[in-house]
């Protein structure tokens, strides 16, 4: 194929901070960028990208069935992220569309890095603190006397590639007794981050502070709902930095409202973006932040440069890093 046209979707920071980059996609074809709303239909998202045949991805929105059914030639989605939920994998190979994502390593010191910024955020009290100043009532510190992290018992749900390294830092640098809970991982993989492998039911009723790490499946949708809250320690603490759907959102709230849930760190909600009139931000005990887990200098920097290098390697035939979907008549 001579001509490409690569359309950049609902990407908030590709080519924005690091600049050659861009220049350097430009150099391969036409690009444009798009923002659309994350729940638009797959016809409808189809026809707007009629004619780019590669696409640089963000989380949302979603390239289902509909949409191949309807796209024209599509050689590459590059996933701006290591998540890739949002693409219907089987339709992309039927459609001959390779699926790329980033390395999870990329991203594993900073995502797990923010879960626990926004965790000590929580539990410190950190942003009403700082709001107080700034409205020139330092006198009234005494409201903002918080809880330790240090010598908790903490569950992390998920022990990948984010989740190990959350336990790496609550073990090490806050002499957490960590609990964890992933069916996938062995008890030794588990113990050598310095955690316990125990079951859902143990992490829910030994745990001060509950950590979400976990990628999203068909088995683990709203995970933590009024049943799980119910089998929590009261006055527990959640920090959730991998999917917003893991939690039921209701339930959370009803939780918030009662007292059950001391306390909300959260990065992700189920539908994003989300609207200063979301529930969730009623309460002055959650710390929400919109989905920057992973905006680093150093991630964002590698995250790029593997996105353009997939564009690469598929302009020259050659079968990209990390390929979800590999298969492809695009291939030499």
């Amino acid at each position: 194929m001579e001509k490409y046209r690569i359309a950049i979707v609902n990407s908030s920071s590709f080519g924005k901070i690091f600049k050659d980059q861009m220049e350097q996609l430009e150099k391969i074809g036409e690009v444009a960028s798009f923002t659309v709303d994350g729940e638009i239909g797959g016809k409808e998202l189809a026809e707007l990208l009629t004619g780019y045949n590669i696409i640089i991805a963000s989380v949302t929105p979603f390239f289902t069935q509909e949409f191949f059914d309807h796209k024209d030639e599509l050689i590459l989605i590059t996933r701006h992220g290591i998540g890739y939920n949002n693409i219907d994998i089987e339709a992309a190979r039927k459609h001959d569309t390779l699926v790329t994502i980033i390395p999870a390593l990329v991203e594993r010191d900073a995502v797990a890095e923010n879960n626990i910024t926004n965790l000590l955020a929580l539990l410190r009290k950190t942003v009403e603190a700082d709001l107080s100043v700034r409205n020139d009532k330092w006198e009234d510190r005494a409201n903002f006397v918080g809880r330790a992290l240090f010598n908790k018992t903490v569950g992390v749900i998920g022990v990948g590639n984010t989740g190990s390294c959350v336990v790496e830092i609550l073990r090490n640098g806050f002499r957490c007794n960590v609990l964890a809970y992933d069916p996938y991982k062995s008890a030794l993989h588990i113990e050598s981050y310095g955690a316990k492998k125990v079951d859902f039911t143990q992490l829910l009723q030994e745990s001060d502070i509950i950590c979400l790490c976990a990628s999203l499946n068909n088995d683990n949708h709203h995970m933590i709902s009024t049943a799980e809250i119910a089998q929590m320690k009261d006055n527990v603490y959640l920090s959730n930095s991998a999917r917003g759907a893991l939690l039921d959102e209701e339930a959370i709230v009803t939780a918030l409202a009662t007292g059950k849930i001391a306390g909300l760190a959260t990065d992700v909600l189920e539908e994003e973006p989300g609207r200063k009139d979301h529930p969730y931000l009623a309460f002055t005990n959650v710390v929400m932040t919109p989905h920057t887990s992973a905006y680093t200098m150093e991630c964002l920097q590698e995250m790029g440069a593997k996105c353009l290098r997939d564009v690469e390697d598929v302009v020259a035939g050659k079968l990209p890093e990390r390929a979800v979907q590999a298969e492809s008549k695009w291939l030499s």
